[in-house]
């Protein structure tokens, strides 16, 4: 029993590998051409923004709240700024963009931590409402209009072109692989090694307890809120790179395939658990079946469903679980010492 719970893992990753493992046997069994390295690099290219995006939506549900604002925060951070320069007839590098972008995110984060840690308002409630300014911001002030690849900084229409690995006839794995890899593993590191990190799992546990040992709760939501929009930012001017243009109208609406793969990576939607791990496997079974359903001959209009029935089942699992928990009687040990 002990060597199956350590095979789990802690978030059930275990699971969720052997799940990735059954899909990926029944599409290969399904059709012979799911096992090409176009099918691999194609996979690795789709999770890139994905995994972001799911970094994000990883900490805030770890502290006990959801954001759904992140997709909008992407696009107006990344459109913004690849507008911007275009107008400006200015390049300021590849990470000058990057930066400007994440400024703009963090701006857009501090917003939502603010309102939400000073006043305590729900977060799906408050990060709909930042959705909602920013859709409004955009088609208003910002604009609409499609920015294609031949109207793009030059320093991004490089990044667009860069690639680590380029097999001619099979694909390429795309150099923004590496900054995104590094996100990840400092996420990691921070959620594990730090205090903040821990004081966000603390906080996504009891709140209240957390301020009885001392955590500056409104301090660490407002800080995480920041580096939540500014992980979004990036994720938003990567999906530039990687798409070689930039519209105001894509990324909002892809909310569900994000908090689906970091629910299914063993992350709480209760709060106080959840890790790096889990939401990289999450990621990948998403992108497993929105790239391949066509594969083993299920039309693409399914795919909604699909990933809609993985959350629900996601969510009913944790449900059941801390059903459970809660069933379990406590045991208090007492020790008897001599009179």
């Amino acid at each position: 029993m002990d060597t199956l719970r350590r095979l789990r893992g802690a978030n059930n990753e275990g699971v969720l590998v052997a799940v990735i493992l059954v899909v990926v046997i029944a599409m290969a069994l399904a059709s012979p051409a799911f096992f090409t390295p176009s099918t691999f690099f194609g996979l690795v290219r789709s999770s890139l923004v994905p995994l972001v995006f799911a970094l994000g939506v990883l900490l805030i549900m770890i502290s006990g709240g959801i954001d759904v604002s992140f997709p909008a925060i992407a696009i107006f951070a990344a459109y913004t700024t690849v507008a911007w320069s275009t107008e400006a007839s200015f390049d300021p590098t590849l990470v000058g963009i990057f930066a400007i972008a994440l400024l703009i995110g963090a701006a857009w984060g501090l917003l939502n931590g603010l309102v939400i840690a000073r006043f305590r308002l729900p977060t799906l409630i408050v990060t709909l409402g930042t959705q909602g300014v920013i859709k409004g911001i955009l088609l208003t002030y910002i604009g609409s209009t499609y920015i294609s690849a031949g109207r793009l900084p030059a320093s991004v229409g490089d990044a667009g072109n860069a690639h680590l690995v380029d097999i001619p006839g099979a694909g390429y794995l795309h150099g923004m692989m590496v900054p995104v890899v590094v996100i990840a593993l400092l996420v990691w590191w921070m959620l594990t090694y730090t205090t903040f990190g821990r004081s966000v799992y603390a906080i996504g546990g009891d709140i209240e307890a957390a301020r009885r040992v001392g955590i500056k709760v409104v301090r660490t939501q407002v800080l995480l809120y920041v580096l939540v929009g500014a992980l979004a930012a990036f994720g938003g001017v990567v999906y530039v790179i990687l798409g070689r243009n930039a519209n105001p109208q894509t990324l909002v609406g892809t909310e569900l395939d994000i908090i689906a793969a970091v629910v299914l990576g063993g992350a709480s939607i209760f709060g106080g658990r959840g890790s790096v791990g889990g939401t990289v496997l999450g990621v990948l079974l998403v992108q497993l079946i929105n790239n391949n359903l066509v594969l083993i001959g299920i039309p693409s209009t399914w795919q909604r469903a699909a990933v809609g029935l993985l959350l629900i089942i996601g969510v009913s699992v944790q449900a059941l679980a801390a059903v459970r928990r809660r069933r379990q009687p406590v045991v208090i040990e007492e020790e008897v010492g001599a009179a």
